[in-house]
């Protein structure tokens, strides 16, 4: 199957870089020279990478045969993908493959996967739970010890209140304030 890593944006500099909008949590690995990726739309064939370099915190990909701004512009917008059967991490997972896995606390089903968020410390798994609530679950090894694509599930050991601490707010008012309940003292001032 193949997985989306970068999607290509402006020309950079009069030597045929661009810049990369990167979608994977390894970089420097993924883009290395020499590396190929299959690309889309699928009229610009593959691409090989050249050169790889950071400029501040934005990565500058060079490609065979890109060599002027003028070839670098015909780039603009491309998406790169890569054979992720050729990734044989054990302990990673694709969004594509964690969407709409149901997932358990115990033997009970609590909801279903509708998300990853990936962030720079951790990532966050977004679920659905049983009500239609979103639940933003740490996608970490003590909360998720268990992740079991063939049979379509994660397993959770959640701390208590992960799924209930948010419902609090909106069983109260818009403010996230409880209504006042004492009896027409509501609006006065003591």
């Amino acid at each position: 199957m193949q997985v989306q890593v970068a999607r290509i944006g402006k020309p950079h500099g009069i030597r045929g870089e661009v810049t990369v909008l990167v979608l994977t949590d390894a970089p420097d690995s993924r883009f290395a020279v020499g590396t190929e990726f299959v690309v889309e739309p699928a009229s610009l064939g593959t691409l090989t990478v050249r050169s790889s370099r950071w400029n501040k915190d934005i990565l500058l990909l060079g490609f065979e045969g890109t060599n002027t701004r003028n070839d670098a512009e015909l780039l603009r917008g491309a998406s790169l993908f890569f054979d992720s059967e050729e990734d044989q991490d054990d302990d990673a997972w694709y969004e594509h493959e964690l969407l709409n896995l149901e997932v358990r606390v115990g033997t009970e089903r609590v909801g279903k996967v509708t998300g990853l968020r990936t962030l720079p410390v951790q990532d966050l798994l977004i679920v659905e739970d049983n009500d239609g609530d979103e639940v933003l679950v740490p996608f970490v090894d003590e909360i998720v010890p268990e992740v079991n694509i063939e049979e379509g599930y994660v397993l959770l050991t959640p701390p208590n209140g992960l799924f209930t601490v948010n419902k609090e707010a909106t069983e109260n008012d818009e403010t996230g304030q409880a209504a006042e309940t004492d009896g027409g003292t509501e609006g006065t001032q003591a």
